[in-house]
C-alpha cells in the first residue's frame, strides 16, 4: 500500500499516516546531494517535509562516519532524535552501512538505509511509522540521476558522478562503504545538469568519492564529462570536487587544459595527506611528495590565480616529529589556500586501525594546532594579493548579515547587506545574479568586496546571468 493511501484525521485536517517528515542532512557534497534526493522522494509520495523534529511523526538522519569526531557527533544526533527509542527515526548515509552495531545499540529496533539504498526511503517510512523495522544496507549500483530532489539553494546543483572509488589508502573507511568505481553513465550526467540549470542553477557541483576515477570502468573520462556539461547553453559555473592524485596525474593534462573553460571554477581540490614519503607509503596513497608538487606547478602554470585546496592528517601512526615538519614545510612550499586537518582517528575495519605506533592524542592536538596557526598565515597572506582585485561574482549564498559570492577562482567574496542598499527580503532575490566587486579587505577565510557599479538613484546594478 503506498503512502499517499493511507489517510487519518490529525489535528483537524486530513493528512497521511505519521505523514510528518523531519529530514536532516550532515557531511561531504555527495552526502547533502543524497538529503535532496531524499526529501524529494519524501515529499513527491506525499509526505509533509517539516522544519523541526518537535513537529515531526518521524525523523531521517543523512550521517557521515569520514572521522571519528564526525562520527561522535552522529551517533550524539542519533540519541537526540530518538530520544531513547521514544522517537521514530531512520538512520541513512554513510554511518549505518559503516558500522550498524554502533547504531543498534542505541537502539536495537532503529531503521537503517544506505548511500545506494535511496530508492527504499518510502518503504522504510511505512514499516517505521508501522512500529516496524527496516533495514536496506545493501550494495547496489543506484544511479542518483533524474530522481526528485528539495532544494535549500536553487542556486547550487549538487550531482554526484559516481559511487566510490579506486584507492586503497590504509586509514579511508569510505571504500568499505561504498565499494569500487562505479561511474554514471555520461549523457544521463549532461542531462542532469542541463535540468538543474534550466531550474535557475547557477553552480554545478561535481561530486564524488574521488572525481578524477570519473570513467576509468566506462568510455568516459573526467575531462570528457567536464567539456560536455561546459558546452551547455547558459550563464554557469562548475565547481569540480575532490581528486585523489593517484588517479589525478592520469588525465594532468587534460584537465588542465579543460580548466580553460570560463565555465569552470579554477578551483582544485587534490588532498596530500602528509609531507613525508614513508607516511604516505603507509597511507597507501600511491604518489610521492615530488609527484604531488609537479602536479600542482604544472596547475599553477596554466592557471596562476589557482584555489589550492589539500588536506593534511597529522598523527598518522608511526609519524615522527620530523615527519611532521616534513608536512609543515610542504605547506609552506606549495601554499595551499585550504587545507582541511584532521587529526587522525582510527576507522573500523581499515588497515591503520591495526597499525602499531598509534600516536597518543595529546602529541597529534599539539602538532594539529601548530598546524592550524601555520594553516591560518598562509591562508590570510594568500587572500590578502586578492585585496584590490575587481571583478565579476556569482551571488550563490545568504548570510546573517551579508550576502556571499564566488569570484572565478571560488573565492568566498562577502558583501555586507548594508552595502547592498536593500531589505533584507530583498537580498533573496540577488542569489543567483552576478554583481562587479572590487575586494577591499581580507581574513584567512573571506574577502570583503563592495559593489562597484550603481544607478543614479544609488540602488545596486545586479546581472542576471
Amino acid at each position: 500500500m503506498s503512502a499517499s493511501e493511507n489517510t487519518a484525521e490529525t489535528g483537524g485536517r486530513e493528512t497521511l499516516r505519521g505523514g510528518r517528515v523531519f529530514l536532516e542532512g550532515h557531511g561531504c557534497s555527495a552526502s547533502f546531494a543524497d538529503t535532496e534526493i531524499l526529501g524529494g522522494i519524501i515529499s513527491s509520495n506525499g509526505y509533509e517535509l517539516v522544519d523541526a523534529e518537535e513537529d515531526a511523526d518521524i525523523s531521517v538522519l543523512v550521517t557521515c562516519s569520514v572521522k571519528s569526531v564526525t562520527e561522535q557527533r552522529m551517533l550524539s544526533r542519533i540519541r537526540e532524535l530518538s530520544d531513547g527509542g521514544k522517537r521514530r527515526l531512520i538512520v541513512a548515509g554513510c554511518l549505518p552501512k559503516a558500522d550498524p552495531r554502533k547504531i543498534r545499540k542505541i537502539d536495537p529496533n532503529m531503521s537503517m538505509i544506505g548511500p545506494g539504498n535511496l530508492d527504499k526511503i518510502v518503504p522504510a517510512l511505512q514499516s517505521s511509522l508501522d512500529g516496524g523495522q527496516a533495514t536496506f544496507l545493501e550494495n547496489t549500483k543506484l544511479v542518483k540521476l533524474g530522481l526528485p530532489r528539495t532544494r535549500k539553494n536553487q542556486v547550487i546543483g549538487i550531482i554526484e558522478i559516481a559511487s566510490g572509488c579506486l584507492s586503497s589508502c590504509s586509514f579511508c573507511q569510505v571504500k568499505l562503504v561504498k565499494g569500487v568505481i562505479f561511474s554514471y553513465p555520461e549523457q544521463d550526467l549532461v542531462e542532469e545538469a542541463r535540468s538543474l540549470i534550466q531550474q535557475g542553477s547557477r553552480e554545478i557541483w561535481l561530486t564524488s568519492t574521488d572525481n578524477a576515477c570519473y570513467g576509468r570502468d566506462s568510455k568516459s573520462s573526467l575531462p570528457n564529462l567536464l567539456r560536455k556539461v561546459t558546452q551547455i547553453e547558459g550563464g554557469f559555473k562548475v565547481r569540480v570536487g575532490m581528486m585523489n592524485p593517484i588517479v589525478t596525474v592520469r588525465i594532468l593534462e587534460d584537465l588542465i587544459e579543460v580548466y580553460l573553460s570560463e565555465k569552470v571554477f579554477k578551483f582544485l581540490h587534490l588532498p596530500v595527506q602528509s609531507g613525508n614519503d614513508r607516511v604516505l607509503l603507509e597511507m597507501q596513497r600511491g604518489y610521492n611528495v615530488r609527484k604531488f608538487c609537479e602536479m600542482v606547478k604544472r596547475f599553477r602554470e596554466k592557471h596562476p590565480f589557482l584555489t589550492l585546496s589539500t588536506d593534511v592528517i597529522v598523527g598518522f601512526p608511526n609519524e615522527t616529529e620530523s615527519d611532521f615538519e616534513d608536512s609543515m614545510e610542504l605547506l609552506r612550499k606549495i601554499k595551499p589556500d585550504i587545507v582541511n586537518l584532521s587529526r587522525f582517528g582510527a576507522r573500523p575495519g581499515t588497515k591503520a586501525e591495526l597499525m602499531h605506533g598509534q600516536v597518543s592524542s595529546q602529541i597529534s592536538k599539539d602538532r594539529s594546532e601548530r598546524m592550524t596557526v601555520l594553516i591560518k598565515e598562509i591562508s590570510r597572506d594568500l587572500n590578502n594579493a586578492w585585496v584590490g582585485w575587481k571583478g565579476e561574482i556569482l551571488l550563490d549564498e545568504i548570510g546573517r548579515e551579508a550576502i556571499v559570492g564566488r569570484n572565478f577562482a571560488y573565492k568566498p567574496c562577502v558583501i555586507k547587506s548594508i552595502d547592498l542598499g536593500t531589505s533584507g527580503r530583498d537580498v533573496k532575490e540577488l542569489l543567483g545574479k552576478s554583481a562587479r566587486v572590487e575586494i577591499v579587505s581580507a581574513t584567512s577565510s573571506t574577502l570583503s568586496a563592495v559593489l562597484l557599479d550603481h544607478d543614479p538613484k544609488g540602488q545596486s546594478v545586479m546581472k542576471s546571468n
